[in-house]
C-alpha cells in the first residue's frame, strides 16, 4: 500500500474549523475562537482551505516537503524546527511530505483575527502576508510548545489555551500583516488595570471561577483589547489570568477537602474542574500534593 495518505480538508462556515483534521492525529481543543490541534502525521498529503485563518508551526524537521500556497507554483524545501505557516482565510494551499511530521495548528474563525487588528492597531482593512517557504520564527516556537504542553495534560485550560491563541493572533498580526506600521495603541496596558477595572475582574472571577471564563469577557468587563487585557492584568496581578484562574479554584478545592466530606470527584465540579484527576494533576503540579493528602489530613 502506498504510505502516502490523502487528506482534504474542506471546513465549511459554522463548522469546527478542526474538522477535517483526523481526530487520531493528536490532542486538540476548541474554543469561540477557533481550535489548536498538535499533530504527528505519516507521509502523505494535503489541500486545505478554510474560511477562517490558519497558522502552524513545525516542531520537528521535515527532510524534504512539497507545498504551494495560493497559487500554481510548487515549492521544494526543507521544513525546519520553527518554521511558521500562515495560511490566510479562504486561500488553496497544498503539501507533500516523505517523513514524520509534527505540527501544532491554530485555526481562528473567520473574522477573529480581522478584530484583533482592528482592536489592537486600529487596522480596518488587515492583509496577511506570505512566508517564504522555510521562514524560522522562534517566538512563535515558543509558543507552540506552551500550546503543546497544555494539550498533552490531557485536561486543558481553556483560558490558558485562549490566551495562547490571543497571544500567537497578535504576534502574527504584528509581524506578517500590514499592521506593521499601524501601531496606534500598542502601549496600552503598560502601567497595568486601573484599581476600578482590577475590583470588577477580581469581583467576576470570585463569584464565576467554576464556569467557563474567557479572556474576551474578562477584557470587555475593562474595556480593553483581548492582547492589551493579558499584559496588563500580569503587570496588576504578577501572574497571567489563566494563573489567577487556577488558583481561585485550588483554593476553593482545598477548602471543601478540609472542610467537608463530599467526594473528591463532586468537589473537582464545584471548583470548575472537568474531573477527579484533572483536579488531583492540576494540584500536584501547582501545589505539590494531591486532594487525597488534604483529605487525609496531610496538608492544608
Amino acid at each position: 500500500m502506498d504510505p502516502a495518505i490523502e487528506t482534504r480538508l474542506r471546513v465549511a462556515v459554522g463548522h469546527d474549523l478542526l474538522g477535517g483534521i483526523p481526530q487520531h492525529v493528536g490532542p486538540r481543543l476548541s474554543t469561540l475562537k477557533g481550535g489548536v490541534v498538535h499533530s504527528l502525521r505519516p507521509p502523505g498529503t494535503m489541500t486545505f482551505q478554510s474560511p477562517g485563518d490558519f497558522v502552524a508551526i513545525v516542531l520537528a524537521r521535515v527532510p524534504r516537503m512539497e507545498s504551494r500556497l495560493g497559487s500554481d507554483t510548487l515549492h521544494v524545501f526543507d521544513a525546519p524546527v520553527g518554521m511558521l505557516i500562515v495560511s490566510p482565510a479562504n486561500v488553496d494551499s497544498a503539501s507533500r511530505w516523505f517523513s514524520l511530521r509534527e505540527n501544532l495548528t491554530v485555526g481562528y474563525e473567520p473574522g477573529f483575527l480581522a478584530e484583533l487588528a482592528a482592536r489592537e492597531f486600529s487596522l480596518l482593512d488587515l492583509r496577511l502576508h506570505p512566508l517564504p517557504f522555510g521562514h524560522v520564527d522562534t517566538q512563535a516556537l515558543q509558543i507552540a510548545h506552551l500550546f503543546k504542553q497544555e494539550l498533552a495534560s490531557g485536561a486543558a485550560n481553556e483560558l490558558y489555551i485562549d490566551s495562547l491563541m490571543t497571544v500567537l493572533g497578535l504576534h502574527v498580526v504584528r509581524y506578517y500583516s500590514n499592521a506593521t506600521e499601524a501601531r496606534a495603541g500598542v502601549k496600552a496596558g503598560e502601567s497595568g488595570l486601573s484599581q476600578t477595572s482590577a475590583r470588577r475582574v477580581q469581583d467576576f472571577l470570585k463569584e464565576n471561577f467554576a464556569g467557563k471564563v474567557s479572556v474576551a469577557s474578562l477584557a470587555e468587563l475593562c474595556g480593553l483589547s483581548p492582547g492589551h487585557f493579558i499584559q496588563a492584568f500580569t503587570r496588576s496581578f504578577g501572574v497571567p489570568p489563566y494563573r489567577y484562574l487556577i488558583n481561585l479554584r485550588l483554593g476553593y478545592a482545598a477548602q471543601l477537602l478540609s472542610e467537608t466530606q463530599l467526594p473528591i470527584a463532586e468537589v473537582a465540579y464545584l471548583s470548575g474542574f472537568s474531573s477527579q484527576s484533572h483536579l488531583t494533576s492540576t494540584m500536584r503540579k501547582y501545589r505539590n500534593f494531591t486532594p487525597a493528602q488534604i483529605r487525609s489530613g496531610g496538608r492544608v
